[in-house]
């Protein structure tokens, strides 16, 4: 009777075990998941990809299960018999003296059920925004949430402030410096620093060397002045003829003899008002030529200084008259203040025209 009951222990065994993985695949969903299964569409290409992974056998699992019976149609291996149902252990007649012990096979390891499926999380993510190229229903496409105005790129400097009127550009180069003139080359000033010459006597010598100053100056509007306002165009040989003469500025009362040594001997001094001490001149000389300047050595042929301790800061005006010209020809007859020396005065610019004038008479 022995070597009968190992069989049917063996299919008892068999039994109990299928029972088990059975019982394991039966229990697939895991204590505490719970599967969502969510409306799908038509065609969902995500439906689609989760029945046909989920419809192909997991490795390692039974293919003997009722599950995967379920799937294939078949208990079994391809071309295997369907199984039959577990038959009953009856107790063995002969072995009443052997009671019935558990199969000492060892049951074959547990199985992993497969992952649950979670329909919920199977559907692509949500993308906002145009597909971008090879990035189509990918997570990575969604756009970063931003709030509040666009901002410029963090490259961009912002453009500097500037206040009060507008500077010129850092590379327009600056105006050149004005150089200054160059420094006078001052001569000398003394008849010491001079050509060696003698010193004047006071009388009317040339070839001397006049170290007297030159002495005070009016201020421009005091610079004295003077114009000959009326004298005849034409008049006879040796025919007498009056010359009006105007001054302004010009104190007329002083005057040292040139025949006496008071030539150039006197600095020109000014009134208390501030007008020149002086004369005037009067003279007239005939003329070679009237295109080129005349000859100036020759003596006039009339001569006349004019101090009548009279004139002032106002114009006034000093009748001279000339006995005649001697000869026929053109003459220039001039009359020009004089200061003290008898110098033509010193005007305070070198612009302003000095103390003369001059007209031309006819002689014939």
């Amino acid at each position: 009777m022995a070597p009968e009951s190992s069989p049917r222990r063996v299919r008892v065994a068999l039994a109990a075990l299928t029972v088990l993985v059975t019982a394991l695949a039966g229990c697939a969903g895991q204590p505490g998941e719970q599967v969502v299964n969510e409306p799908q569409a038509a065609g969902d290409p995500a439906v689609a990809a989760t029945d046909e992974r989920y419809s192909e056998s997991t490795p390692g699992a039974d293919p003997t299960t009722p599950a995967a019976a379920a799937k294939t149609g078949k208990t079994g291996e391809p071309g295997s018999k369907p199984n039959k149902p577990a038959e009953t252990a009856e107790p063995d007649p002969g072995g009443a003296d052997e009671p019935n012990q558990p199969a000492t096979t060892n049951p074959a390891p547990r199985q992993e059920p497969p992952p649950a499926v979670k329909r919920g999380t199977t559907r692509p993510p949500i993308t906002t925004g145009p597909p971008q190229p090879g990035r189509e229903n990918s997570a990575t496409t969604r756009p970063p949430v931003t709030t509040g105005p666009p901002q410029p790129p963090a490259t961009t400097a912002p453009p500097p402030v500037t206040t009060g009127p507008p500077q010129p550009p850092a590379t327009t180069a600056p105006p050149p410096a004005t150089t200054a003139p160059p420094g006078l080359d001052f001569g000398p000033d003394e008849c010491s620093e001079g050509n060696g010459l003698p010193l004047h006597d006071g009388f009317q010598n040339g070839g001397r060397c006049v170290d007297t100053e030159m002495g005070e100056v009016a201020g421009a509007a005091d610079n004295p002045s003077l114009l000959i306002t009326e004298a005849p165009e034409r008049v006879g040989v040796n025919q007498p003829f009056t010359i009006r003469v105007s001054t302004r500025n010009l104190v007329r009362d002083r005057f040292l003899p040139a025949g006496q040594g008071g030539y150039y001997v006197d600095m020109s001094i000014l009134t208390a008002q501030g007008l020149v001490r002086g004369h005037f001149h009067t003279a007239c000389r005939v003329l070679t030529s009237t295109e080129v300047a005349p000859e100036p050595a020759p003596a006039p042929a009339f001569f006349v200084a004019t101090e009548d301790r009279q004139g002032g800061s106002e114009p006034d005006v000093i009748e001279i008259r000339v006995p005649g010209l001697p000869q026929a020809g053109t003459f220039q007859c001039s009359a020009w203040a004089g200061d003290a020396s008898h110098r033509i005065p010193m005007m305070q610019r070198a612009n302003q025209i000095p103390a003369l004038d001059s007209v031309r008479v006819e002689v014939g």
